[in-house]
């Protein structure tokens, strides 16, 4: 038995260096889908998208900006919308802005946007490098759950 001492505790010490050791999992991964703006109908418009993180690790949405104008980000609670300085985007989890909810709020728009436009942003995180996002411009009652 005590020849096997020597392999086993080499294995041993591995697995538990592996277990230490700085994982991908445990970086935040983020992505971003269902990204669109309905057509204004002033120089101000909303934003909404998903930023979903499959790591092991939250990061937070700092800032937005585009070419078009200036952009902040909205959270909404109850009835009560609010310019806030950053959300977190949670591990394994999302940050969903969605219409009556947290959103992209675009002001004083440089051009007129109508629908079939592009707008493109880039959102900037606290860990992560930022992300370029291209968001379509829908009609005015584009509804995402229905796709119209």
């Amino acid at each position: 038995m005590r020849r096997f001492a020597g392999p086993v505790a080499v294995l041993t010490g591995a697995l538990v260096l592996t277990g230490c050791g700085g994982s991908d999992d445990a970086k935040a991964q983020l992505s971003v889908g269902s990204a669109y703006m309905p057509q204004p109908v002033s120089d101000m418009a909303a934003g909404f998208l998903d930023i979903a993180n499959k790591g092991g690790e939250k990061d937070e949405l700092t800032s937005v900006t585009s070419d078009v104008g200036p952009v902040s980000v909205h959270e909404t609670v109850g009835q009560a919308m609010e310019e806030v300085k950053s959300l977190d985007v949670p591990a394994h989890g999302q940050l969903v802005f969605k219409s009556g909810g947290n959103h992209l709020m675009f002001d004083k728009l440089k051009h007129t946007l109508k629908q079939g436009d592009n707008v493109t942003v880039k959102l900037h995180f606290a860990k992560s490098g930022p992300l370029t996002v291209e968001m379509p411009v829908k009609s005015a009652t584009y509804n995402p759950t229905t796709g119209h």
